[in-house]
């Protein structure tokens, strides 16, 4: 018997080792409660995960697959791949073993020990869940100093013809169009969108059967289990993506850098999740949205712009993961430890921007890129703490991550902790850009206006804290020199006052 291993981020509509049902061939899949239990990731995400395995088992009975599935109410308590395979093998006969290359690097690397372990072969097969496949990306990677997600994006692009125009140049003569898009709160008032609403919990009886294994086998684990809101099968995944073309695309890139108190959303797609289980391909979102742009239901910038995040940045990201582990994860190039905040998992802080992405994050396993970026990751870079302890954080609290995603993401992206092997800059921000871009600070008991004083938002002085630690290392950067000048050319007083400010805050939050 051969044994087709099902891994829970892989529920690809077409999967490649599954042609047909066959009288010598079993369909296995696992839910691991000790594989659950290594973070505390959130209870939504499990549920997800659970309840997207099961539904994909139930189907792949329906199609008369031979299926072997192991839920998490047998033996929960210390089963682990090895224990469950081992017994699979000896009832069942099986002499070899067959799955997709795991998306997560120890996972891949630990396929040999585990097959040395079971006493039969493991075969692994190059998986279609992403357009560029490992070595491509290496090959194109090979002998550069730094990457640049723009320099790939275009490569693609042009190699795979989407959103180029008859002469092969970029549709609507530029490659992107930030400056339609990003706008801010202020003009979001004015042109006053009416936004979707938020979606309701998922009815559904194994959603609702998984949560209660969820919320009972992992009581300490974030959020609510009973609160999943994204679809956990391939035909709620295709309407997901349907209402998003119809509904959202067309306001998402004007809109996809907006903070709005009270929406969680927005335009954004959410479509990661379901990408990153292969309930949806990035090929069929990118063709769902280039068409939208050609039946002249969508603009091109919202159009490119969302592409450009599923073409650009999720292709990107998985190659850097493959191309720099396992060592990436030790990367600490600003050599930040701070231990994390006392309100990164209750969101109890006074600052409004931050206790409302933190919200947002128990209650919803979800904050949108900016959330992530220029609040959370804003204020964990300009703070000084661990690179180890952040990841793991962003690790445990969202419903799409996953460690190909967050490691890079969060490592260079966020961080900088790699020195700038793809990121150009850190992305660091003060108060202003807050205000800029959302409307939290008018409820913050913290005014970003303020410079001085206990009124002052502490991102001024976390800001400026930050380029007086590192002047050194960014004094010669192109894109953030002009900042170190401006720090060098405030008084030794101002300095020193910025200084303790920042410090007696960041020492407020332990």
């Amino acid at each position: 018997m051969r044994l087709i291993w099902i891994l829970g981020d892989q529920l690809l509509p077409t999967h490649p080792l599954l042609s047909s049902p066959s009288p010598d061939l079993l369909v296995g899949m696992i839910e691991s409660t000790p594989r659950g239990s290594h973070l505390r990731y959130h209870q939504q995400k499990l549920t997800l995960l659970y309840s997207a395995m099961r539904h994909y088992s139930a189907d792949l009975k329906k199609k008369k697959f031979h299926t072997l599935y192991h839920p998490l109410t047998d033996s929960p308590f210390g089963t682990d791949y090895s224990a469950i395979l081992s017994n699979w093998i000896q009832e069942h006969q099986i002499r070899e073993i067959h799955l997709l290359d795991p998306n997560e690097y120890d996972m891949f690397h630990s396929l040999s020990a585990l097959s040395k372990k079971l006493g039969i072969p493991i075969h692994t097969h190059p998986s279609p869940q992403f357009l560029v496949p490992r070595k491509e990306f290496a090959s194109w990677a090979a002998g550069k100093k730094h990457l640049l997600m723009e320099s790939h994006y275009r490569r693609l692009r042009t190699e795979r013809n989407i959103l180029i125009d008859a002469k092969g140049k970029p549709e609507g003569g530029d490659w992107n169009f930030d400056d339609q898009n990003r706008k801010t709160y202020r003009e979001f008032a004015k042109a006053n969108p009416s936004v979707p609403p938020f979606p309701p919990p998922i009815q559904d009886p194994i959603v609702q059967a998984v949560a209660k294994d969820v919320s009972r086998l992992f009581p300490n684990h974030p959020g609510k289990a009973d609160q999943l809101w994204v679809p956990v099968t391939r035909a709620g995944a295709l309407q997901w993506l349907k209402d998003f073309i119809q509904k959202k695309l067309a306001h998402f890139g004007p809109w996809e850098d907006t903070m709005v108190e009270g929406q969680a959303v927005l335009f954004h797609s959410v479509l990661s999740p379901l990408l990153n289980l292969g309930l949806l391909t990035p090929q069929e979102c990118i063709e769902n949205a280039e068409k939208a742009y050609r039946d002249g239901k969508a603009p091109l910038n919202s159009v490119e712009g969302f592409i450009r995040q599923i073409l650009g940045w999720r292709e990107f990201i998985h190659g850097i993961y493959w191309l720099k582990m396992p060592e990436y994860r030790e990367v600490n190039f600003l050599k930040a430890d701070r231990a994390l905040p006392r309100w990164a998992y209750n969101g109890e802080t006074e600052m409004r921007c931050v206790s409302q992405a933190i919200h947002g994050a128990i209650d919803y396993a979800y904050n949108h890129h900016i959330q992530r970026l220029m609040v959370l990751g804003n204020y964990f870079l300009l703070g000084g703490y661990d690179p180890k302890a952040v990841l793991r954080w962003y690790t445990e609290m969202y419903i799409d991550a996953y460690d190909w995603v967050m490691v890079p993401n969060v490592l260079g992206m966020i961080l900088f902790s790699d020195g700038g092997f793809f990121a150009t800059k850190p992305y660091a921000a003060g108060a202003a850009y807050q205000d800029k871009m959302g409307n939290h600070c008018s409820s913050c008991r913290f005014d970003p206006k303020k410079k001085e004083g206990p009124d002052a938002c502490p991102f001024h002085s976390l800001y400026w804290n930050f380029f007086g630690q590192h002047a050194k290392l960014f004094g010669k950067n192109p894109r953030i020199g002009m900042m170190v000048k401006i720090w060098e050319k405030k008084s030794s007083a101002e300095q020193m006052e910025i200084r303790q400010n920042a410090l007696r805050f960041l020492n407020q939050q332990k």
